[in-house]
């Protein structure tokens, strides 16, 4: 599951040279979500990021310290193009990763691609359009005009697989990269609980009630900058009644139903399901 390396330490503020290691920094350098890989460097579990930024006309303050992994320095930061320094490099969703890149190189870089979308979209202040300046201590922004202070930001979503006796709900979701069924999920709205949510995104996709909610495992997921926060629920009461908007079906699935194609081992859907199979584990 995609998810921080345990050799990975996050740092807040850039180290003295004197603090950092002796090896090149690990430059995380992104473009409209893609990231800049060496193209002859995919056949490890860590693809081979630039050497350099020899070529890509990147300002220094554009680099933004993410932290150390096996004790070495990395940073983020982002390219205005996708001009390439040379023949070597190429541009490379994350998802096309998947598989390719082990879980916490991944991780690593889900961690860099948001520090660097947050710190490329509020270079200015969005009250009076004052340039910003990076905050002392803690990874903000802060205004010197009107003092407005910007935080990364996170959208905590939930995610919930509902039980119904030895059955379980899964969606196929109408606006989705990879069409798949899954557990249903949704984003939270202003001034609601994750709970409140699942109970809203529940009845609204697919006209159903649930209690019992247990909560499961949470994942960043930086696609652009999600929280997935999953629970399990128990069915209630309600017939599957779906919302075409969001769902494009929706249905029960049992122990002796044939099981649809899991999503990607990254994700915490996959995880989730795999938990919580009819017919596994006893259920």
């Amino acid at each position: 599951m995609l998810q921080t390396p345990s050799a990975f330490t996050p740092l807040i503020d850039t180290p003295r040279d004197d603090a950092k290691s002796a090896a090149p920094p690990l430059t995380f350098i992104f473009h409209r979500g893609k990231l800049l890989l060496r193209s002859t460097g995919l056949d490890g579990a860590e693809p081979a990021l630039p050497a350099s930024l020899a070529g890509l006309e990147i300002p220094p303050e554009r680099l933004h310290p993410v932290g150390t992994w096996h004790g070495r320095y990395c940073q983020a930061t982002w390219a205005d193009d996708d001009a390439l320094p040379d023949g070597d490099h190429a541009w490379y969703n994350l998802r096309a990763l998947f598989g390719i890149a082990d879980d916490g190189f991944l991780g690593l870089a889900g961690r860099a691609s948001q520090i660097a979308e947050w710190a490329r979209t509020h270079r200015y202040c969005g009250v009076c359009a004052t340039p910003m300046a990076r905050a002392a201590g803690e990874r903000a922004y802060k205004c010197a005009a009107c003092g407005l202070t910007a935080y990364p930001q996170i959208c905590p979503a939930m995610m919930v697989l509902i039980r119904k006796g030895d059955q379980v709900l899964l969606a196929l979701h109408t606006n989705t990269p990879v069409r798949r069924y899954t557990a249903l999920a949704g984003f939270l709205e202003a001034g609601e609980s994750i709970e409140e949510a699942i109970h809203r995104e529940v009845y609204e996709e697919v006209g159903l009630r649930v209690h019992n909610l247990q909560y499961f495992k949470s994942q960043s997921w930086p696609f652009p900058n999600s929280l997935m926060i999953a629970f399990t629920a128990e069915y209630l009461d309600g017939e599957i009644r779906v919302d075409p908007a969001e769902i494009e079906d929706a249905r029960w699935f049992g122990p002796d139903d044939e099981w649809p194609e899991s999503p990607h081992a990254v994700s915490i859907a996959s995880a989730l399901m795999a938990a919580h199979r009819p017919g596994r584990h006893g259920r």
